[in-house]
C-alpha cells in the first residue's frame, strides 16, 4: 500500500494528464491518473482513459503510447466530469509542472463541459517549481536524485503520478529547514511540510492558469504577454477599453477570460 508523510489538513490530489497535445484550448485529455494523499497517510490511486472526441496526433501517441484504438470505447470527459469533480472535492492539487499545464487543462475541460470545479479554496503545489528552485533538472532525474530509483514507463500517467508523489514527499523531507538567501542576503526557509507554505512557494504568482496574467513583486495583476507585458491589467483596461473585447473574442482559455472579467467587474463596478 502506498503511504506518505506529508502534513495535510485535507487530501492532496497529485495528478498527471496525457493529452492529444499541449494546446489548452484545442487539445483534450486522453488519460488522467490521480494519487490522492489522504490525511491519515494512506494513498488512493485512480487512473482512467478518456475518449477525446478528436483524433490523437501520431506525434503525441509516440510520446505517451496511447493511440485512437486504445480510447475508442472509453467515455468522454463530459461523461466522467461530475464523478471526477466529486472525487477531487475538498482536495488541494499537486503535480509536476502542473501549474503550467495539467491544472489549466483540467480546469478548461471542466469549464467547457459546464461542470462546477471551484478552485478558490484549493492549494496548488507544483513539485517541479520546488525541484527547479533547489535542484534544476527533469522528472526522471528528480526521481533518481530524490528517491534513488529509475523511472520506468515515463510518460505513463500513473507512473509519472506516483513518481511525483514520491518526489514531493522526498523534497519536503530533504529541504525542510534548509535556508536560502533572498536578494538582500537574508536567510529564509522556503520549503516546509505545510501545504500553505508550498502553495505560496510554487503557486502564489498565478492569476489565470495559462499565465497570460501574473502578479508582480508588488502583488499587482499584470499582463504577461504581448505589447502590454508587465503593465497592470487595470491600467490596460482603462487606457485601452477595446483590449477586453479583443481578449474575450480571441483564442484564449476560458479560465483566462473568466479571470479578466472578474478583474474588470471588480475594478469598474466598485466606482
Amino acid at each position: 500500500m502506498l503511504t506518505h508523510q506529508l502534513n495535510l489538513r485535507k487530501p492532496l490530489a497529485v495528478f498527471d494528464l496525457e493529452t492529444t497535445g499541449v494546446n489548452v484550448i484545442k487539445d483534450r485529455i486522453i488519460e488522467i491518473s490521480i494519487a490522492k494523499a489522504n490525511v491519515d497517510g494512506t494513498v488512493t490511486v485512480k487512473t482512467r482513459r478518456v475518449h477525446p472526441g478528436i483524433p490523437i496526433p501520431l506525434e503525441s501517441s509516440m510520446i505517451h503510447g496511447i493511440y485512437d484504438e486504445d480510447v475508442k470505447d472509453e467515455p468522454t470527459f463530459k461523461q466522467i466530469a461530475k464523478s471526477m469533480s466529486q472525487f477531487l472535492d475538498g482536495c488541494d492539487l499537486a503535480g509536476f509542472n502542473s501549474n503550467r499545464f495539467d491544472v489549466p487543462m483540467l480546469v478548461e475541460e471542466f469549464l467547457r463541459n459546464d461542470v462546477e470545479f471551484d478552485m478558490k479554496n484549493r492549494r496548488l503545489v507544483d513539485a517541479q517549481r520546488i525541484y527547479h528552485l533547489m535542484e534544476p533538472r527533469s522528472l526522471s532525474a528528480a526521481y533518481r536524485f530524490y528517491c534513488n530509483k529509475d523511472l520506468i514507463d515515463a510518460h505513463s500517467a500513473e507512473a509519472d503520478t506516483i513518481a511525483t508523489l514520491e518526489v514531493l514527499n522526498a523534497q519536503v523531507a530533504k529541504y525542510e529547514g534548509v535556508p536560502l538567501k533572498n536578494e538582500k542576503g537574508e536567510e529564509y526557509f522556503p520549503v516546509k511540510n505545510d501545504m500553505d507554505a508550498l502553495h505560496e512557494l510554487t503557486s502564489s504568482r498565478l492569476v489565470d492558469f495559462a499565465q497570460r496574467m501574473t502578479f508582480n513583486k508588488e502583488g499587482v495583476e499584470v499582463i504577461n504577454f504581448g505589447k502590454h507585458s508587465g503593465k497592470p491589467v487595470v491600467q490596460v483596461l482603462k487606457d485601452e477599453p477595446s483590449y477586453y473585447d479583443w481578449m474575450m473574442k480571441g483564442d484564449f482559455p476560458l479560465d483566462t477570460k473568466r479571470k479578466l472579467t472578474e478583474i474588470k467587474l471588480r475594478t469598474f463596478n466598485s466606482r
